[in-house]
């Protein structure tokens, strides 16, 4: 998320003066998280949290708040938006495009066990079948066209073996991507990283968070994506215990079909190169800001080499 523009507390006030959500008493920036501007609101009837979009455009915001107020509907641990005065979710403050939404419970896991990575399995089927219900549709934002035009981009920054790597790989992924368009698709997360679930201290999920890289994809990336952080050990290997824990709780409310369990392989070091692209574009390309995390990017270059060597985890 990090902090890139930092709203005085006096503009903020004003600007919440649109909501009847009570008076600001006190706000504070969230370092985690690469994409947005971040920070958790006090008010005098609640806690929420507010986000100022830097880099996407307007016209796409839609997708992503009626996707969480969607989702939030049908019973998730979703972030639901918070219209204002006007019904309106999508305001603007100090310039950027900006969205209040409800804070959940919860902190993040970092080291997880496989009872927690069956419950995210189950949550991850659960919000793929209530997106089937969700009228919108909007490209993966990190899709093979972005993936390429990105290689191009920071192909001059890397070393002679990262980029035969990335060559490889991109000429590798060119070849399945007639598949990946025949899986089934519909509304994706798209981040599921650890960071971006909470845990309540009963153990159950309290909140999924930032969906500000959903879309509408084939579920399976989604799959891939989730598995490739959750289910990972140091180094970047799959832990299989772990993965079979999520890939069952997922199958067990949204069946695989044959062809996804044949792509599976490489669908996980599409998952991977996604990764890898985004964060050396994140380092090679960085901007300012009061908080900015940058995550390491030879992380997923280790994960996806490993990726495209090892047996993958087998889907029920």
């Amino acid at each position: 998320m990090s902090v890139f523009t930092l709203p005085t507390e006096e503009a903020l006030a004003r600007w919440l003066d649109h909501y009847s959500i009570g008076r600001l008493t006190g706000f504070k920036g969230i370092a985690d998280g690469v994409q947005n501007s971040n920070f958790f609101v006090t008010t005098t009837l609640g806690r929420y949290v507010l986000t100022l979009f830097e880099d996407i455009a307007r016209a796409e915001l839609p997708y992503y708040l009626h996707l969480m107020a969607h989702l939030a509907r049908h019973g998730l641990p979703v972030p639901a938006p918070i219209a204002n005065r006007d019904n309106e979710y999508l305001g603007t403050l100090a310039d950027k495009p900006t969205v209040l939404v409800s804070r959940l419970p919860g902190v993040s896991e970092t080291h997880p066990g496989s009872g927690h990575c069956a419950r995210i399995g189950a949550m991850l089927a659960g919000l793929h079948l209530a997106g089937r219900s969700y009228g919108r549709r909007q490209p993966n934002p990190r899709g093979a066209c972005w993936r390429a035009q990105t290689a191009a981009l920071l192909r001059p920054c890397l070393s002679a073996d990262d980029t035969a790597l990335l060559d490889s790989e991109l000429h590798f992924q060119e070849n399945a991507n007639a598949v990946f368009s025949r899986l089934p698709a519909g509304a994706i997360h798209g981040d599921l990283f650890r960071d971006n679930v909470l845990w309540a201290e009963d153990g159950f999920i309290g909140g999924v968070i930032d969906f500000y890289f959903a879309s509408h994809d084939a579920l399976l990336f989604d799959v891939a994506v989730t598995v490739n952080d959750w289910c990972c050990l140091p180094g970047g290997a799959l832990d299989p215990a772990y993965a079979h824990a999520l890939l069952t709780a997922y199958h067990s409310s949204r069946p695989f079909t044959d062809t996804e369990r044949v792509i599976w392989p490489t669908m996980l070091r599409a998952a991977a190169l996604r990764f890898w692209l985004s964060r050396l574009a994140n380092r090679t390309l960085p901007r300012t800001g009061a908080l900015v995390l940058v995550k390491d990017p030879d992380e997923y270059r280790d994960i996806l080499r490993l990726r495209a060597c090892e047996t993958a985890p087998p889907i029920p």
